[in-house]
């Protein structure tokens, strides 16, 4: 369940990226310890800019760990294996249908219609690459286990992570802070100008 970015989260955010990341709506996995890991996203900015990373790495272990395989060449190898493993494909062309679905939920949840330049494009890669793993293992962390096979191999090849809370990710109107408004981003993280594009999602 995507929860609620309190002025808490908001400050440890900051701590995590040294900024407020734009178009925050909630926060869509935590540590057990309550420590935002990924936050949810709209899919359009107020500046009207599309957004398709819905779902955004921020812990820095997580970022750190996911820097560390891609710069070993994991991701070449990886994309090849999905080449090559039919069910493997498949069940990465799941993952990229049900980021689309869950984006369109998450911005239907705060008002925003439906953003067709981004329609046809999840993150990371998917459905037949591999090239952001920050991006991937942000899916796999909100989603839950069993959601996106090549975020959750990562995530079994990472060391010193925090242990994720296990509550995949759903939108709701009530989870989403602003539903129902214009634009369904009230939060301080719509007045960001800055972010960084860290993560491909093309």
């Amino acid at each position: 369940m995507i929860t609620e970015c309190t002025e808490a989260d908001f400050a440890t955010l900051k701590e995590q990226l040294g900024r407020i990341p734009r178009g925050v709506v909630g926060i869509a996995a935590r540590s057990t310890t309550g420590e935002p890991l990924v936050v949810a996203t709209a899919p359009r900015l107020e500046d009207g800019t599309p957004f398709p990373t819905t779902f955004y790495l921020t812990h820095p272990a997580y970022v750190a760990e996911s820097s560390r395989l891609e710069a070993a060449g994991i991701m070449a190898e990886w994309t090849a294996e999905l080449g090559a493993d039919d069910e493997l494909a498949a069940a990465y062309a799941r993952a990229h249908d049900s980021y689309l679905a869950v984006r369109s939920e998450i911005g239907r949840a705060a008002g925003i219609a439906e953003v067709e330049e981004i329609a046809d494009f999840s993150a990371g890669g998917m459905p037949t690459r591999v090239k952001c793993l920050h991006a991937l293992v942000g899916h796999a962390l909100a989603a839950g286990p069993g959601a996106n096979p090549i975020g959750d191999r990562a995530i079994g090849l990472m060391t010193d992570v925090p242990t994720p809370a296990v509550t995949p990710a759903e939108a709701t109107a009530e989870s989403i802070p602003g539903a129902g408004s214009e634009t369904g981003q009230g939060s301080p993280a719509a007045a960001s100008s800055a972010d960084a594009a860290s993560q491909t999602t093309d």
